[in-house]
């Protein structure tokens, strides 16, 4: 029996992972043919399944080096661990490659910055116990993040930079005594006692071996599972420097010459020296994730819930789905919710940015962490814990915080291989200095000079930093990004095009004219029509609805209905087929509109939306609506086209009043007449012309263009907007926040150019200052320990940056 599978391919890079795939399973007895798309990681495969079965399939292509996802996405599961023990870039990219070679792992990535994994995988082969298993086999720790709770993290995070500030002082006690003896030297002062081989033992000793016990520990692991990171570095450096100096001073005291063959200091200074790196690292990064910090402490701690008619005070997270809560003014919401009694004003501005509060009374939801300002009110409990709106937030703001952008790939390629390929510069340093002076001394400090420098920290530390900073920066102004990919592709963005309704516009219009042509009043047409529309979803029947409503009361119902997608509605209204919409509906239905054509073109050229009424195919009316322009749409549109932005409107509605309202807003390019299923296709159109497309829209009845551009951005107003639905959710519904999505994505960008340059340049330049004999090992570690907090210092000066300026830096 024939059958068509298609399987999700995980793991091919390029046209020619493709079709090894396509050739393999080709081969396979049953299949008749197999064709596979690299841009879609599919393979559809016909086979004869008396002969071959799905797992045979499976398992071909996992012999052929690649995964198969599961079957349905929802099989597919993710889990983020918090990993410790990760000192550079080398650990991060040795856990992320065994992760991701883990049986059922579909996907993995590893923060150093966030000291994070996040990994996709099937729980039907791997759970996230078997990852932690993985990772401490590595010589690392790993809990789910679910068990690691803020407040714990924060006071780790403090105990370990404590423990490092701890160790810099007693190193710095130590090495003090011989970088006096060196400065003394240097001044043709001699004391003799700092000059003897045993004192500086006993001062060095504690430094190498107690201090140091963490880089022979994360060494030790890294060597054992077949890898190498800075720890490996390090050891070889000072352990090198540390035994030439025994040697030099207990068992070759003829060679000595004042100071000029122990390197005791040498190796002192290059632990006490790192160490401070780390500890300054170690804040740096923790100040990275204050974002997510301000946004949990929005939260109440506690809720006052009604128990047997009484009110009680609890820790917020027992609050359960249907509790009955009491909030005071002045008060936060502690949970999502409806007010079931009572009436405020509800502060909402953590989500919004309007500072005037919004009007609140029994039916309406609130959202946790808000204000209540000045009533008191009751509430249903409908969403608590992860799944408050400020939850969702703070965990799309973490995911994003955890991804990784596309230009990391480079740095994590070159952090795989650094360790190794420079402890194969220092042996050939040593080795040409040997061949070349013959002197054991300059040969091994050079080669320490070379293991010390290197440093694979910055490199891992140059991309997540400055997005953890960025996605935090925009958190704050209500610009939620969810992740590194979409932050990268933001700053490229040449091109927005713009939904009309609900984004340029504010989406709620109202009649303006009505203008009767037959037998019929004013009232009349109004009263069909909006019987007609009542059963309608779309703004503009809503708007003939309500405003019959206000005018006339009760509506009653059609008697048939049915809505036609961009051009109107058709219903049946006291026996009689009412038409409702647009000339092109008129005219697919045999209805003539030659004598309304004129009052038809003079309302679209004001702007106005006009609808034309006909009754039985006989024109008998036409009602105008308009919306009003949003607070700010001219000046994010000014904004943008002073950032070299093309700037497209795109509507339903017909040229002329599309086009009257795009020159209110100084819009010039238009798209018109844009049915909602064809609006993709024209985003489509734009990115063929070379354009990098961001399309503007509500987040639901735009998903389908929304996907198809390069970003694409919904704009709400806290409440109503679906966050999941855009790579960029625009919170507070002031479309200034476009151009501020793109200012914030393009300094980012330009931060993260400017720590990979400087990561890659230091690097460059110090290793070959270091290997011909130019850097001391004392210099050399100083400017590997200060490298990685100079990326760190610069991704947080992001935290400076305002992206609402207009004209700030980085446009």
């Amino acid at each position: 029996m024939q059958v068509k599978e298609t399987l999700a391919i995980g793991g091919m890079t390029c046209a020619a992972c493709a079709t090894r795939v396509e050739k393999g399973l080709s081969k396979l007895e049953g299949v008749s043919s197999a064709a596979v798309n690299l841009a879609m990681e599919r393979a559809t495969v016909e086979y004869d399944s008396e002969r071959l079965t799905r797992g045979e399939i499976e398992e071909a292509v996992k012999k052929l080096g690649y995964t198969v996802l599961p079957r349905a996405e929802e099989d597919k599961k993710t889990a983020t661990l918090r990993v410790s023990g990760m000192t550079c870039a080398a650990c991060s990219a040795r856990i992320e490659k065994k992760l991701g070679a883990a049986e059922g792992v579909l996907r993995a990535t590893v923060n150093l910055a966030a000291e994070k994994a996040v990994v996709e995988y099937d729980p039907a082969v791997i759970s996230p116990a078997d990852m932690i298993k993985i990772v401490e086999d590595l010589g690392y720790g790993a809990k789910r993040e679910e068990e690691v709770e803020e407040d714990t993290e924060r006071v780790e995070r403090e105990k370990q930079a404590r423990r490092l500030l701890i160790s810099f002082i007693i190193g710095a006690v130590l090495t003090a005594p011989m970088m006096l003896m060196m400065i003394l030297e240097w001044a043709g002062i001699h004391v003799a006692i700092l000059h003897s081989p045993v004192f500086m033992l006993i001062l060095t000793l504690p430094v190498q071996v107690g201090l140091g016990a963490r880089f022979y520990k994360g060494a030790y692991h890294a060597l054992c599972s077949k890898s190498a990171n800075m720890d490996v570095l390090v050891v070889m450096g000072t352990t090198a420097a540390f035994l030439y100096s025994i040697y030099n001073g207990f068992f070759e005291p003829d060679k000595m010459r004042g100071m000029n063959n122990l390197y005791f200091e040498a190796s002192a200074m290059i632990i006490t020296l790192i160490l401070l790196g780390k500890y300054l690292e170690v804040r740096a990064k923790g100040r990275t994730s204050e974002a997510i910090k301000k946004l949990m402490g929005l939260q109440a701690k506690t809720a006052r819930v009604i128990r047997d008619g009484e009110e009680v005070d609890i820790p917020i997270d027992e609050v359960v789905p249907g509790d009955i809560l009491s909030v005071r003014p002045g008060e936060k919401v502690p949970v999502d919710g409806e007010i079931i009694e009572g009436a405020s004003a509800v502060d909402e501005s953590m989500l919004t940015g309007e500072s005037i509060p919004v009007e609140k009374t029994v039916g309406d939801t609130v959202i946790g962490a808000t204000i209540n300002k000045h009533g008191a009110f009751k509430l249903r409990a409908t969403k608590v814990g992860r799944e408050t709106v400020l939850a969702q937030i703070v965990k799309m703001v973490e995911e994003a915080q955890g991804s990784k952008a596309p230009i990391q790939k480079m740095a994590d390629k070159v952090a795989g291989v650094f360790v190794p390929a420079v402890v194969g510069i220092a042996v050939l340093t040593f080795i040409l200095w040997m061949v070349i002076t013959g002197e054991v001394s300059n040969a091994i400090m050079s080669a320490v000079a070379v293991l010390v420098i290197a440093c694979p920290c910055a490199l891992g530390l140059a991309t997540p930093t400055a997005i953890m900073v960025g996605t935090g920066k925009g958190a704050e102004k209500g610009i939620l990004i969810k992740g590194g990919e979409y932050l990268e592709t933001a700053y490229k963005v040449n091109a927005v095009v713009l939904d009309k309704t609900g984004t340029i516009t504010k989406g709620e219009p109202e009649v303006t004219d009505i203008l009767a042509f037959g037998a019929l009043s004013e009232d009349e047409v109004l009263r069909i029509a909006a019987s007609a529309e009542k059963n309608s979803e779309h703004p503009l029947g809503v708007s003939i609805y309500e405003a019959a409503k206000a005018r006339l009361g009760t509506i009653p119902d059609p008697e048939r209905f049915a809505a036609i997608p961009g051009k109107g509605v058709l219903a049946e209204v006291e026996g009689k087929v009412v038409l409702v919409g647009t000339h092109k509906l008129m005219s697919e239905s045999g209805v003539d509109i030659a004598g309304a054509r004129e009052a038809l073109e003079r309302l679209e050229s004001e702007g106005k939306t006009a609808m034309l009424m006909a009754v039985e195919k006989e024109i008998v009316a036409i009602i105008a609506v308009a919306d009003t322009l949003k607070e700010h749409s001219i000046d994010a549109i000014t904004e943008l086209k002073e950032m070299g932005v093309a700037v497209y409107m795109i509507t339903g509605d017909n040229a002329r009043t599309a086009a009257a309202i795009a020159k209110q807003v100084g819009i010039t390019n238009v798209l018109a007449e844009v049915l909602p299923e064809h609006k993709a296709t024209e985003v489509e159109k734009l990115r063929g012309e070379g354009y990098v497309v961001a399309m503007i829209g509500d987040g639901i009845n735009d998903a389908p263009a929304l996907a198809t551009a390069d970003i694409g951005m919904a704009v709400g107003t806290g409440t109503d907007v679906a966050i999941e639905a855009a790579d960029i959710t625009l919170m507070r519904g002031d479309l200034r926040t476009i151009p501020a999505a793109i200012r914030l994505s393009r300094r980012t960008m330009r931060k993260i150019k400017q720590n990979l340059f400087w990561a890659f340049i230091y690097n460059i330049i110090g290793i070959p200052f270091a290997a011909f004999g130019l850097l001391s090992p004392i210099i050399a570690s100083a400017a590997m320990a200060f490298s990685s907090v100079s990326v760190v210092s610069n991704s947080l000066s992001l935290k400076q940056f305002d992206p609402m300026k207009r004209h700030s830096g980085g446009n």
